[in-house]
């Protein structure tokens, strides 16, 4: 791990993966460790992953002020960590609830990004949210599962009341391609990964903007890539084609029986897919 000092003085922390040029990865949760990354499935054979702890989460100090954990103001977490490494502009890749700061980023530091990679993108910057009728496009495909039952059952009973651990605990597998052996270990971490303080800041009122992310996101000339796993619930396929549709020229790919995690579910279509659009040279 190596660490800088954000603008406020919080030691923040982050590992470096692979060889190649860097590329910045900003984790979701909001507010998880960002071990849940892992080496994304390998891309670090193709770039260096540059992987930042959020503040108060992983080996990143807590901050003196906690209203800092919101989304826009962690921004400038990320371009003090570009300086901190000597960059003129920065590739980008963010998972899920990363990708709101990705995009506020882009937003206020647009010379500074170059390719922006958002992977199963949470998308409450833009305004967009998911609907019933794409969530259950994708959870009823899962049918045939032995799980499906419970965690049906679960998801109906948080639509129509308050959210329980036990009914979180239920839906964990609509967030796997396969609940296999991997997907459980996986996710059995996740608790004690997250600072949920921090989260509950993270999307307070003030923290997105949405006209303006999106009159930047169709203003933004780097490459962009979108993939959505094919049977997310967390973010839809429905719903990141409507993120596609704020991007102009951006590349939209679904990941075949992929969920949130789809460098779990198949490393190497996932390594490919990234690794190739990260090589692409725009005219």
């Amino acid at each position: 791990m190596a660490t800088f000092a954000a603008s406020d003085g919080t030691t923040l922390a982050y590992r470096s993966i692979g060889a190649g040029d860097p590329l910045v990865c900003l984790p979701g949760g909001p507010m998880r460790d960002s071990a849940y990354l892992g080496d994304l499935g390998g891309l670090g054979a193709h770039r260096t992953l540059v992987v930042l702890d959020l503040r108060g989460t992983g080996r990143s100090a807590v901050p003196a002020d906690v209203s800092t954990y919101r989304c826009d103001q962690m921004v400038d977490d990320v371009e003090t960590l570009r300086r901190h490494l000597g960059l003129d502009r920065c590739d980008v890749l963010a998972h899920s609830a990363g990708a709101n700061l990705a995009l506020g980023y882009a937003t206020r530091h647009p010379e500074r990004v170059g390719r922006l990679a958002l992977i199963t993108p949470s998308t409450r910057a833009l305004g967009l949210e998911a609907t019933a009728t794409l969530r259950r496009e994708v959870t009823r495909v899962r049918a045939g599962e032995p799980w499906y039952p419970a965690a049906a059952a679960a998801l109906d009973s948080m639509v129509s009341g308050p959210a329980t651990a036990d009914a979180w605990q239920a839906i964990a597998p609509f967030f796997y391609g396969r609940w296999d052996a991997a997907a459980r270990a996986h996710q059995a971490v996740e608790p004690g990964q997250r600072n949920q303080d921090a989260a509950r800041v993270f999307g307070a009122e003030g923290a997105f903007d949405p006209p303006a992310t999106r009159a930047a996101l169709a203003a933004h000339r780097g490459p962009v890539l979108l993939l959505a796993g094919e049977v997310d619930l967390g973010a839809p396929p429905g719903l990141v084609a409507q993120l596609a549709e704020l991007a102009p020229g951006a590349e939209l790919v679904v990941q075949p029986g992929a969920g949130h995690y789809p460098w779990l579910d198949d490393a190497d279509r996932f390594t490919a897919t990234v690794s190739t659009f990260l090589r692409f040279q725009p005219r």
